[in-house]
C-alpha cells in the first residue's frame, strides 16, 4: 500500500494547500509554481492543521502561532516550532496525485 491516490491535480490550485486524512495519517497537499508537495498536516509546535495555514513561496505558515516550515525538506524556518515536519514522496499520474505512505519506524 505504499502509493495512495489522494486528490486530482485540478482540485489543488496554484498557491493553495489542503488537508487530507489518508490511511489514518493527516497530510496536506500544496501546489507552488505548478509543483506539488506532501507534508504532515500537523504543526509540531501546537498540533494545529498546516493545511489550514498560508503558503509563502515554498514555506507553509501555521495558522495558530506563525511557525513556518520548508515544504521541500520539512525544516523549521520560523519559531516557535523547533521540530521539523515530515515530508512525503509524491508523484503525479495523469490527473491523480499519489503519496507514498510508509509505516513509521
Amino acid at each position: 500500500m505504499p502509493w495512495v491516490k489522494v486528490v486530482k491535480t485540478s482540485e489543488v490550485a496554484d498557491g493553495e494547500i489542503k488537508p487530507f486524512d489518508l490511511e489514518g495519517k493527516k497530510i496536506a497537499i500544496a501546489r507552488v509554481g505548478g509543483e506539488f508537495f506532501a507534508i504532515d498536516d500537523t504543526c509540531t509546535h501546537a498540533q494545529c492543521s498546516l493545511g489550514e495555514g498560508s503558503l509563502i513561496d515554498y514555506e507553509v505558515e501555521c495558522p495558530c502561532h506563525g511557525s513556518r516550515f520548508d515544504m521541500t525538506d520539512g525544516s523549521v524556518r520560523i519559531l516557535p516550532a523547533t521540530v521539523p515536519i515530515k515530508t512525503y514522496k509524491l508523484k503525479v499520474e495523469g490527473d491523480d496525485i499519489l503519496v507514498e505512505i510508509t509505516k513509521d519506524a
